[in-house]
């Protein structure tokens, strides 16, 4: 194959100022023929204009010669004035004769002493600049002879060139003074002429304010000079000053200063002094004003340059954004420069339009002033590219205007962007964010990209059947050191800001100390014991000779000396203290770790209820009647009939788990298609989803249905021959998932794979309802009309109708996307003002509905749920000021909804695209966890909760071993709701509100509590269990929280004080009493079973909060309804063990005996 590279002849460089001059030498052997510019250009006069003005490189050389010249008279004016001795002045070899006027003596003003070597060449000089000068004018003169001679510098050049060729004629005339230092203004203005033709040549024209800077400099010394010389010549007839002397009254007048030790004595040095002051005040500030003051300005806005040296000594990376906004700016800096590595880089902002005010101002702090560049320009101009010398960055990252309108338009910007960058600097790394994911095709061939659709409803998804993933994911992809609520007095915000701080890492095995000593041994007995150990959490492989990362590849799995560790820690492993340790230290805790699986008693299984959810782990062995179980160990390698191999088609997971789930679903499936014609296509099976309804989405195994569903089943809205028209008439046996937005885009196909990927057990199903303001086209519903249990509403959220038809009564969650329509506001973090209130209506009309919302900004999530008088609230808000105070980059982390996973911002992200600068590997492992790439072998995040019969295990170390020896999962992390009467918190209710309090719970206890729904569960609204069950346990706690009221002050300031609260309790109640009637009133109306809807208790709401602890120490005791969240290996990609020498994934084949 041809290599192309070679066969184009490299371009020829830029010509140097020195080879404008005298050429390129490389060029001067090389057999060119050479092209000549003109024509027609015959005649002598046409070759002269053609050398002397059209060719730039003989121009410039002339010119050059021209200012030489000039430079050179000016210095022979300075020798001259040195050697003159202004003893008798006059004419040359002729009497001395004083010539008095006007009270001074002339002679010495008109006569000067001149040496004959310098006379010499003041008339060589002379005689070649009025030679030149003459040609010049006549070559471009163009037009009335009169107009060239009549110039200035024609002028002037006549004044001190003419007078010494009559001295060559008259000899007497030698001394005769010639004013040749006004030669500097002609020097002046040919060096004006030299600037603009060498930036002609070198087509350079970004450097406009050089050339006015140095214009400027040369105008003030022109004017210094000739001030000098002028009152050095004119006080020869006073006081006789020296050089220096004029030089040093120069100064001083132009100062303001007026020392008055030096003064002029003769009234033509003051009539100069005068004459040079008023030009100086006009001269001066025109150019500094109107020149100068306006390119600075522009140059300010633009930013500058970013200097070559700099770009070749140090290390800088280029972000290009449309606008800028501080917030956008302050998470990419904090983020940016939390990597050690990273704080010798220089960020360099590319940004069209100019700089905020704010921005501005951040950039004036000296901590980011001295690495952060803004310069104003387009990436799709090269020269912009050059003055932020792309060529030779380390990484550009490209940014989406996510707050556009046009979401779409957005996309093209961006990708124009992308393409611009990568024609310019072929080998700079790319980072490219996109929102729409039919676009991200077009950035293919970028290093890393992240689409904010697909990230955004992923998430969304899994945060319906992970509860908090949201936050989880959030934590985790966030740079920090675990300090946060470090200095809070409560228990919690320690300890969940002590968790907050793990990140994922990567080492190589035969680097690590973690993991080396287990090579060979199997997956789940290397994560489980580096756990135990070293508090890490390995997570997932890469295969030296593969590039795809395993997410717990199971415990068939064998570590080998060339694989890739991933793995959740507070550090890695490189500043770990353990390196520091001494290696006698860790054999000990090694030889201690190894002497066997730690026994922990379990009560007969007899005796167990069957009605509390417990751990879907297989039943253990129980020797003999009175036998007890315990912890089995985890395998070095695992037995043969551990393993076993999945089919693509089969559901072997449900049969294991639920033996008689085949019969019972085949009476359904016969129920159904007896009460439904189309029950055919609803019995779903496994498979790869036949339209993809963008380019480049990932192909995932997902539960189908053998024949795609009609449109018209798909709708709620209108009844069909097949279903009735709402959501109730469908007789859904699990709660359905609703989904409220605005338009039914690519992007919602991603919320849907998720829940209906292949590993997802069929049983566990949800219906999702998809509530769309507009009715979705044809192409989004061939994509869906193929999973099961999905449906669209054309309706809006803030319509009750629209959400009692769609089935939000007895909903399990209600998530509500942004909508596109109301991204942008023109008061900042006004965007999400409608989505707040929607949700809060949502809130007071259905309490237990567990809303799931995603806000424009994050600093809005401090209006959800709103109370104003939520004193736990309103001290959360003084700890979030506090966080920001200490430069927290997620101050608002200790937010109830967003520590319960309630909240969602898809700018919380953003943080993903820039830590891929330093780990390469986080979008991929983030995508594996969301479910949006599936890799062979690659296991996915589900979660399981701990019942009262699991707390038995106690710790969570203990969970973590028998969770790995049992069905191989990996704990990653806890989801925990706890009563806030467990933390004492600085910010106690005032005395009303705690009588109001007891006042209601002593009124509950005497009020029989109303009976639940058929199969619905006690659950709080602010807990995202769901299937919580602990609502008798908080109201037991209730009264512990509330301190007892002030028994200072007479009785009756008591019974006036619960008399009052007593009314607002009255009035509470009945504003929910009229909220709970009005609901029934139009579920009754609509025809929908009112027994569904069920209004929950606004005082049960305050009394939990949830949080994530991701990778919590070893010793974490289990509390009771905790959901730990963990990776299952893919039970397709269970692989038995080889029996002929070699396991299945390369490695040689050993057969181990457990611990």
């Amino acid at each position: 194959m041809v290599d192309l590279a070679s066969e184009v002849p490299p371009l020829p460089s830029k010509y140097r100022f020195k080879d404008q001059l005298f050429g390129d030498p490389n060029l001067q052997n090389e057999d060119r023929v050479q092209v000549e510019f003109f024509a027609n250009e015959c005649t002598l006069k046409e070759r002269l204009i053609l050398f002397f003005i059209k060719n730039q490189r003989s121009s410039l050389r002339i010119r050059a010669f021209d200012f030489t010249l000039k430079v050179l008279s000016c210095v022979l004016y300075m020798c001259r004035v040195f050697f003159d001795q202004n003893k008798e002045p006059g004419c040359f070899q002729c009497p001395t004769k004083k010539i008095e006027f006007l009270f001074i003596d002339w002679s010495h003003i008109i006569w000067v002493e001149r040496k004959f070597s310098i006379w010499v060449l003041q008339v060589f000089v002379a005689i070649i600049c009025l030679f030149e000068t003459i040609l010049v004018t006549y070559l471009s003169c163009k037009g009335s002879i009169w107009e060239q001679i009549l110039r200035l510098t024609f002028v002037l050049e006549m004044v001190n060139t003419v007078p010494f060729l009559i001295t060559i004629i008259w000899a007497p005339l030698r001394n005769l003074f010639i004013p040749v230092f006004l030669n500097c203004w002609l020097a002046k203005n040919t060096l004006e002429i030299i600037i603009n033709d060498f930036h002609r040549a070198t087509l350079r024209t970004q450097s406009a304010m050089f050339n006015q800077v140095v214009i400027i400099i040369a105008t003030l010394f022109c004017l210094i000079f000739t001030c000098v010389c002028g009152i050095q010549h004119l006080e020869r007839a006073g006081d006789n000053l020296s050089v220096f002397d004029s030089w040093y009254l120069c100064i001083v007048t132009f100062s303001t200063v007026g020392f008055g030790d030096v003064i002029p004595t003769v009234w033509p040095t003051k009539l100069l002094v005068i004459i040079m002051i008023s030009v100086a005040l006009v001269v001066l500030p025109m150019q500094l004003h109107q020149q100068l003051a306006y390119l600075w300005m522009e140059r300010q806005k633009s930013g500058g340059n970013y200097s070559r040296r700099r770009a070749e000594s140090e290390k800088h990376v280029v972000l290009c954004v449309r606008s800028l906004k501080i917030d956008l700016l302050m998470d990419f800096l904090n983020e940016f420069y939390a990597h050690p590595e990273l704080q010798d880089h220089y960020v360099i902002i590319l940004c069209a339009t100019e700089v905020d005010p704010q921005v501005r101002q951040v950039l004036l702090i000296p901590m980011w002033s001295q690495r952060v560049m803004y310069l104003q320009g387009s990436a799709l101009k090269d020269q912009d590219l050059v003055r932020a010398k792309l060529d030779s960055a380390e990484g550009c990252f490209i940014l989406s205007s996510r707050c556009e309108v046009d979401r779409t338009a957005a996309d093209h910007q961006t990708i124009l962007r992308a393409w611009a960058v990568k024609d310019f600097a072929p080998k700079c790394p790319i980072y490219v964010q996109i929102l729409m994911p039919e676009n991200k095709f077009h950035v293919k061939f970028a290093d890393h990209v992240v689409c904010e659709e697909e990230f955004k409803y992923a998430m969304l998804a899994l945060n319906c059947i992970c509860p908090a993933t949201s936050t989880f994911i959030t934590l985790l992809v966030h740079t920090s050191q675990g300090l946060e609520g470090s200095h809070s007095p409560v228990q919690w915000h320690q300890t969940y800001g002590m968790c907050s701080g793990n990140e994922v890492y990567n080492i190589a095995l035969k680097d690590s100390l973690f993991f080396s000593e287990y090579m060979g041994r199997s997956f789940t007995y290397t994560s489980f014991h580096a756990q135990k150990k070293y508090g890490v959490c390995l997570i997932g492989v890469c295969r030296e000779e593969s590039k795809s990362i395993i997410l717990n590849p199971g415990p068939q799995f064998r570590m080998s000396l060339g694989d890739t560790c991933f793995y959740i820690n507070v550090t890695k492993e490189e500043e770990s203290p353990f390196r520091t340790q001494r290696r006698a230290h860790l054999l000990v805790q090694s030889v201690i770790a190894n002497t066997g699986a730690v026994a922990v008693d379990f009560l007969d299984k007899d005796l167990r209820p069957t009605s509390a959810p417990t751990l879907c782990l297989p039943p253990e062995d129980v020797e003999g009647s009175g036998g007890k179980a315990s912890i089995n160990s985890v395998l070095e390698m695992p037995e043969p009939s551990f393993l076993h191999t999945g089919e693509l088609n089969s559901d072997q997971s449900e049969d294991e788990t639920l033996p008689s789930n085949k019969d019972q679903s085949t009476k359904n499936f016969s129920r159904l298609k007896m009460e439904f014609p189309a029950a055919d296509c609803v019995f779903p099976v496994k498979g790869y989803p036949p339209n993809l309804p963008y380019i480049g989405g990932s192909a995932t195994q997902c539960h189908l249905m053998k024949k795609k569903a009609p449109f018209c089943c798909l709708g709620l809205e209108e009844g069909c021959e097949h279903y009735s028209l709402d959501a109730k008439a469908y007789r859904f046996r699990k709660k359905p998932i609703i989904v409220s937005a605005e338009t039914a885009g690519n992007g919602l196909y991603n919320f849907i794979v998720p829940l209906r990927a292949s590993y997802r057990l069929r049983k566990d199903l949800n219906p999702i309802v998809l509530l769309l303001d507009n009715k979705p086209d044809v192409p989004f519903l061939e994509a869906i009309c193929w999973f099961p249990l999905v449906y669209y509403l054309v309706g809006t959220i803030d319509n009750l109708d629209d959400l009692l038809r769609c089935g939000v009564s007895f909903a399990a969650n209600m998530v509500v996307v942004d909508k596109e329509s109301t991204m942008s506001a023109e008061e900042d973090f006004m965007a999400d003002a409608k989505t707040i209130v929607n949700v809060q209506t949502l809130f007071r009309l259905f309490p237990r509905l567990r809303i799931i919302t995603e806000l424009t900004h994050p600093a809005n999530m401090r209006f959800m749920q709103f109370r104003a008088k939520d004193c736990y609230s309103l001290a959360l808000s003084q700890l979030e000021k506090k966080e920001r105070e200490s430069c927290n980059n997620m101050a608002f982390m200790f937010r109830l909804p967003f520590a319960a996973g309630r909240i969602f911002s898809i700018g919380m992200l953003d943080t993903l695209l820039y830590q891929s600068f330093v780990k390469d590997y986080m979008i991929s492992i983030i995508r594996l966890l969301l479910g949006l790439d599936t890799t062979p072998g690659s296991g996915f995040l589900c979660c399981i909760q701990i019942s009262e019969d699991d707390l038995l295990i106690q710790t969570y170390g203990r969970l973590y071993e028998k969770l790995s020896s049992t069905v191989g999962d990996i704990p990653v992390g806890i989801y925990r709701t706890a009563s806030q009467t467990e933390d004492s918190y600085e910010a106690q209710p005032s005395h009303s509100e705690r009588t109001e309090e007891l006042a209601e719970s002593e009124e509950q206890k005497h009020r029989a509590p109303p009976p639940p729904a058929a199969g619905e569960l006690h659950r709080s609204s602010t807990s995202s269990d769901p299937s919580d069950v602990r609502a008798p346990l908080l109201q037991k706690k209730s009264g512990q929280w509330a301190p007892k009221p002030n028994q200072r002050g007479s009785r009756g300031h008591q019974r006036g004080a619960q008399r009052t609260s007593q009314l607002r309790l009255r009035a509470r109640r009945s504003e929910r009493e009229e909220l709970s009637e009005l609901v029934n009133n139009r579920m009754k109306s609509m025809g929908v079973p009112s027994a569904t809807h069920d209004d929950g208790k606004e005082n049960q709401c305050t009394q939990s909060h949830s949080y994530v602890l991701i990778n919590p120490p070893p010793d974490t005791l289990l509390e009771l309804n905790d959901i730990v969240y963990v990776i299952r290996p893919d039970p397709l990609g269970l692989i038995p063990v080889a029996v002929d020498g070699c396991d299945s994934l390369g490695g040689p084949a050993k057969i181990e005996t457990p611990f």
